[in-house]
């Protein structure tokens, strides 16, 4: 349900709060939406029968998992844990490594995801939340159709969500302004970069061409299905140890893939914490990484978890 323009009082005097959706999507963005999401997806579906016996090999597997590692790492750590919840300062060069890194795993320009995402945690699991499980009610029917929608059908909903609202720190910073509107680019590196490593490495046309099947279609779509399912999955099934406003979950076997996204539920009770992932054996390879950053200098002021605040969210998730 849209949400339009309304005067809130702060007990001072009255604000207009912008509304929740921007300037919808043009034709030409949302015909590349659908290119670059069901083109990939085609890609992964094609993946289980192309394995059985060719165009699959060691160097295939190598440059995917590099560019999978690098992307997704570009989006837990630089689009979600720093530019969204600002879980860390970091220098301007590491700004926009991260920005570009995170580009490159073809979820939508920086500003769209932050946007998204911070209108996500605003309205988590409630009206307004752009992608709840829960958002058509409980019933079976319901929650079938509330998991397609959390999980990819609100990707080609052409209502952007209002980034002058939801992300105006990003609109006025100009290295961020710069990668957003390069979006086309670095589309174009990450499809590319895979084909052209991989003609040079084999030395063959063909290690180029399964490169780019490989380690660029197959390796964006695997991302994405991994990263919508922290959307869908972790707001409907896992443990609960944490109090939070909503229905996030922590689910395990997500926690490798996702780099420590899928401990879900102690992000949604502490949003800005760099370590989602903070009990004996809860992998938090994104932690990690920012833990090194911090290291080298070019993270500070990083928001480590503390006991006393994790007993507190504990003790009042078991009331």
């Amino acid at each position: 349900m849209e949400m339009t323009a309304e005067v809130e009082n702060t007990g001072t005097r009255p604000r207009e709060v912008r509304p929740l959706h921007g300037p919808p999507r043009g034709t030409w963005p949302q015909v590349a939406t659908y290119i670059f999401i069901l083109g990939p997806f085609i890609a992964l579906l094609a993946a289980v029968p192309l394995t059985w016996g060719w165009g699959l090999g060691w160097l295939d597997i190598a440059l995917a998992a590099f560019f999978y590692t690098a992307t997704c790492l570009g989006v837990t750590v630089g689009f979600h844990r720093y530019f969204t919840h600002r879980a860390f300062k970091a220098t301007r060069s590491l700004r926009v490594g991260l920005a570009i890194a995170g580009s490159m795993a073809l979820q939508g320009p920086i500003t769209h995801w932050v946007a998204d995402h911070r209108r996500h945690h605003a309205f988590s699991d409630r009206d307004g939340d752009p992608h709840s499980p829960w958002a058509f009610g409980s019933s079976p029917v319901a929650l079938v159709k509330g998991f397609w929608h959390a999980h990819m059908g609100w990707v080609f909903d052409r209502n952007l969500t209002n980034a002058e609202r939801f992300a105006p720190d990003l609109l006025a910073d100009r290295d961020i302004v710069r990668v957003h509107r390069q979006f086309g680019l670095w589309t174009a590196v990450t499809l590319i970069a895979p084909a052209v490593l991989g003609g040079l490495i084999s030395w063959s046309l063909w290690g180029a061409v399964t490169a780019f099947f490989w380690a660029g279609l197959v390796r964006v779509s695997f991302l994405h299905h991994v990263t919508w399912s922290v959307n869908s999955i972790c707001h409907m099934i896992g443990s609960r140890p944490f109090a939070a406003r909503d229905r996030s979950a922590n689910f395990w076997p997500l926690a490798i893939l996702s780099m420590g996204e899928s401990w879900h539920n102690l992000h949604h009770a502490d949003p800005t914490c760099a370590r989602h992932g903070v009990k004996r054996g809860q992998i938090d390879i994104s932690a990690r990484l920012i833990w090194f950053l911090e290291k080298f200098g070019w993270a500070t002021d990083v928001r480590w978890p503390t006991p006393k605040r994790l007993a507190n969210l504990e003790k009042r998730a078991s009331a």
